[in-house]
């Protein structure tokens, strides 16, 4: 297995991983896990952004959508209710 067919690989792993940590986030009925899934679905983000030779925006994405984001996704969970209610 050559250099460029393991790169494949392992992008490919980390596309599966973002597809499944966004689905887990739309799912989840708990708010404060979806907003963790939230975050590591953004962490492989920058992660894929890292492995395709763009650190700059790679940083960002780690600092604004797994730090900043999130912060203020608790916060706004803390100063409401956790669980998201039963449907009419």
């Amino acid at each position: 297995m050559n250099a460029l067919s393991l790169d494949m690989a392992v992008q490919f792993g980390i596309l599966l991983g973002i597809l499944l940590a966004t689905y887990v986030t739309i799912t989840m009925r708990d708010l404060l896990s979806a907003a963790i899934a939230s975050a590591t679905m953004s962490l492989l983000l920058s992660l894929e952004f890292y492995m395709l030779h763009a650190p700059d925006v790679a940083i960002a994405e780690a600092a604004v959508g797994a730090g900043v984001v999130t912060a203020v996704v608790v916060y706004g969970i803390a100063k409401t209710e956790r669980w998201e209610r039963e449907g009419p």
